[in-house]
């Protein structure tokens, strides 16, 4: 803009912008000057006017909240006809496309491109329309906690619109970690532990997460008619547009999409801001012949109010989701302003602090697991036509008395438990070594932080999120470290 321009913003309803200075300038709306840098947000038919005095580089993009809009209604009609056809109702009008599938819809994109954002959009819409659909949130990214703490795969049935006050818990807060009253945190997600940030670090061991997630998805929305007609909606990590994460030849492109397609029976890929991305998926699936009849591919503009973030910042918000987990996020008023006269509304709570344990536990008390991955030997540190010993599912265990076990300030998934055999725990026998699929097959039931080990007396201390023993359980640690100060 030149010096002494002034340009005007009037928004259409459903729609938004975004505003901001770049490289250099001045601006200003009604008076109040825009931050160098810094996006502004506007919506809601917003009428406005941006002025500059001296000229300054602006960027303006508007929000894409009518391709949702859009999505959402035929996401909306697909449920409509599964509903009708599980309590079988009549057929449509002849007219009339008749698809009885329920959604099942895998959003995909490049990294920074609104893929969650999109995610909880369709979610929220779904949960708000007339028919008070409960549409399962499966969230794939093991790069974000979505409901606990990175390095996990999980998903829970969403009944209320969810609202995101702290990064720490980008899909919502669960009831073990917030206050019960408000009903967004209801949610009781179904964790697995894959333990690592990146896919690639473990893929088979990821493939087989993706599996028996979608198993008990699955067989959740057997029991629940609601649900079934409610659909799927999955979020996943910047690895699933990736034409090779896992350095495969060129016939085995995208192997994260085509797992998640076949395990969830997806029937919509939504692909975020990538038209190279949205031509090879129409490549690979505009004629796919699996177990899915078709699938819709649809790809929707990246929103300009997405943030960049980087390396650091992410290392600093796994520290955060870690540190939340057992701490909690108190959020504080500003100032002049007390609880009784804020009027306080969906997460906005002062009463989201929570007092972890902690205790000491004797080295034979706990089982503890890795599974795979750092043990395996990498294949050029091995003979010619050689091969690992260990594959990346075996779960090896780890001896806290060993130095260098790399247990200290390591997070802990403890497994739920385990049925009991023949020998008993506590009266002085051997706790049993549970097999190799009993350990792989179970889900999450919490997490523990190491915070000191005492070689010389076996022992270990360890914070937990609430009180209670865990003898005689098992635990599997990955890569995700986090000290507690």
């Amino acid at each position: 803009m030149e010096s002494g321009t002034r340009r005007r913003v009037s928004l259409r309803a459903g729609t938004g912008v975004s505003l901001a200075i770049k490289c250099q300038g001045e601006a200003e709306i009604f008076g109040a000057e825009l931050a160098l840098g810094r996006t502004y947000l506007f919506g809601a038919e917003c009428k406005a006017a941006v002025f500059t005095w001296h000229g300054c580089t602006l960027e303006m993009n508007e929000t894409p909240m009518v391709p949702y809009v859009n999505m959402h209604l035929a996401l909306e009609q697909m449920r409509v006809l599964a509903n009708r056809a599980a309590r079988g109702s009549p057929e449509p009008p002849p007219h009339h496309e008749s698809d009885p599938r329920p959604p099942r819809v895998l959003i995909i994109g490049p990294e920074n491109s609104g893929k969650t954002s999109a995610c909880k959009i369709l979610v929220n819409y779904a949960v708000r329309s007339p028919g008070k659909w409960t549409p399962m949130l499966v969230n794939l990214d093991t790069n974000d906690g979505g409901h606990t703490v990175p390095g996990t795969l999980s998903a829970t049935s969403v009944s209320s619109p969810l609202l995101a006050s702290s990064p720490a818990s980008t899909l919502g807060s669960t009831a073990t970690s917030a206050p019960t009253a408000l009903s967004s945190s209801a949610l009781m997600p179904l964790i697995y532990w894959f333990g690592f940030a990146q896919p690639k670090k473990s893929p088979i061991l990821m493939e087989r997460r993706m599996l028996e997630l979608a198993e008990q998805v699955s067989q959740r929305q057997k029991l629940d008619p609601l649900g079934h007609a409610s659909g799927v909606i999955i979020d996943s990590s910047a690895s699933f547009a990736s034409a090779a994460p896992f350095g495969g030849s060129g016939d085995q492109k995208y192997p994260l999409v085509k797992s998640a397609v076949d395990t969830f029976g997806v029937n919509i890929i939504v692909v975020v801001g990538h038209e190279k991305l949205h031509v090879e998926m129409q490549r690979l699936f505009g004629t796919y012949t699996s177990a899915n009849p078709s699938i819709t591919i649809v790809k929707i503009p990246k929103s300009g109010g997405v943030v960049e973030i980087d390396h650091a910042y992410r290392e600093r918000l796994h520290a955060h989701q870690l540190r939340t987990y057992f701490y909690g996020t108190p959020l504080f008023l500003p100032k002049n302003m007390t609880e009784a006269s804020a009027n306080l509304g969906g997460e906005a709570s002062t009463e989201l602090t929570l007092s972890p344990y902690s205790s000491v536990l004797g080295f034979d008390d706990i089982l503890i697991y890795r599974i795979g991955g750092e043990s395996l030997a990498p294949s050029s540190a091995l003979p010619i036509g050689a091969a690992p010993i260990i594959s990346e599912t075996k779960p090896v265990r780890v001896d806290p008395a060993i130095p260098g076990s790399g247990l200290m300030n390591s997070l802990l998934a403890v497994l739920t438990p385990i049925p009991p055999r023949a020998a008993s725990i506590g009266s002085g026998a051997t706790m049993p070594e549970p097999s190799d699929e009993e350990i792989l097959h179970r889900d999450v039931a919490g997490f523990l932080l190491v915070n000191a080990i005492d070689i010389p007396n076996r022992k270990m201390t360890i914070l937990a999120p609430s009180p209670g023993s865990l003898v005689g359980r098992i635990a599997v640690t990955g890569s995700f470290e986090w000290q507690d100060q």
